[in-house]
């Protein structure tokens, strides 16, 4: 099952410099226990705060070693920002489309490396949409509680659909996802799950190593 961490320094408490010094901190134990990727996804910020946070992260999860793998850093921001923080790729919002995969795969070509590019989708058109991307996140699986109320999910079912058309790119579950409904996700066909508030805690710790783990090829 692959894990895919999103941050959101705003759960974290403390004022603004604590709140990034914490987040650090946690991609660091997200790296040393096994998740395979990290979603920086600080949309409030400028860019010109993005980079070095996102730079910091990458430096953290550089430091450690884990017995499972390399942990991936992608940034929800521009291309050339997720190079120079030295992040394995980036997360495109849903209907970014072709042209944006395109883009930030030239990015890093034109810089001699390879680049890993999720996007995020919700239906069968945004799934085409993300034509080209390495790694794709479905969402709301499950019903969740927002800051507008509560987000319907759309189901387990919605899910294996967007695992067949999306097929052979991985899909990860995301929305209300726990670390108990997580395997009816796996069962469902998704290479794995991906959430913000499961891996503020340590319930995601019992995911790591269950079932088998699937390498998403890099769109060069």
């Amino acid at each position: 099952m692959l894990l895919c961490a999103i941050s959101s320094r705003r759960l974290l408490p403390g004022d603004e410099a604590a709140r990034r010094d914490r987040l650090v901190q946690l991609a660091r134990d997200w790296a040393r226990g096994g998740v395979d990727f990290i979603q920086v996804r600080e949309k409030d910020l400028p860019l010109g705060d993005l980079q070095p946070l996102a730079a910091r992260i990458v430096e953290a999860v550089r430091s450690v070693k884990s017995t499972t793998g390399r942990t991936r850093v992608l940034v929800n921001g521009p291309a050339q920002l997720a190079l120079d923080a030295g992040a394995d790729g980036v997360h495109l919002h849903a209907n970014a489309g072709p042209a944006a995969v395109q883009a930030a795969a030239q990015v890093y070509a034109r810089a001699g490396r390879d680049v890993l590019i999720s996007a995020a989708c919700h239906s069968p058109e945004e799934i085409r949409q993300a034509s080209g991307a390495s790694l794709l996140l479905f969402s709301p699986v499950f019903e969740k509680v927002t800051g507008n109320g509560m987000s319907r999910g759309q189901g387990i079912a919605a899910l294996r659909a967007a695992v067949d058309q999306a097929r052979p790119v991985p899909v990860l579950a995301l929305g209300g996802v726990t670390e108990k409904n997580a395997a009816a996700c796996v069962q469902a066909g998704a290479a794995g799950i991906a959430a913000i508030r499961l891996f503020l805690g340590d319930e995601w710790r019992t995911l790591v190593g269950d079932g088998s783990k699937a390498d998403p090829t890099p769109t060069a």
